[in-house]
């Protein structure tokens, strides 16, 4: 029995879903990295609480939920990945059988990499949110 014909734009699709799965994370968190701590800096250097006459505590929560659901997201593709590969016998000398494990370990790295950015996002984000803006 040979596996189903996938199409170029079908395999192109599952191939940018799987590197947002393993990558999705880590760019969230770089994100709200220079976005969040950058805007609280700037905004009270130069001697403003608000930004474009939004407070900037919402500002910089926005900063901080935005990147932690797409951290969240991005957790979801990779266990979504992940269960839609466990479960398929392999069976010896199937040409694809290479590819779903490679495709399992990358969505595994994922499902990690993502929970660790997921919660460092939130650690910090509370750190931004709890810590006052604009001491002076």
């Amino acid at each position: 029995m040979t596996a189903p014909a996938v199409s170029p734009k079908a395999h192109h699709r599952g191939g940018l879903l799987l590197w947002f799965a393993v990558l999705g994370g880590a760019i969230a968190w770089a994100l709200h990295l220079a976005a969040a701590w950058s805007t609280d800096e700037l905004a009270c250097f130069a001697g403003h609480h608000e930004i474009s006459g939004t407070p900037l505590y919402v500002v910089i929560t926005l900063m901080v939920v935005i990147p932690g659901v797409i951290a969240l997201a991005a957790l979801g593709t990779a266990l979504l990945v992940r269960h839609r590969t466990s479960g398929t016998a392999v069976e010896e000398g199937r040409p694809d059988g290479t590819r779903r494990d490679r495709t399992r370990l990358l969505a595994t790295v994922g499902i990690w990499a993502n929970l660790l950015f997921v919660a460092i996002i939130a650690f910090d984000g509370v750190a931004v949110v709890v810590i006052p803006q604009c001491r002076s």
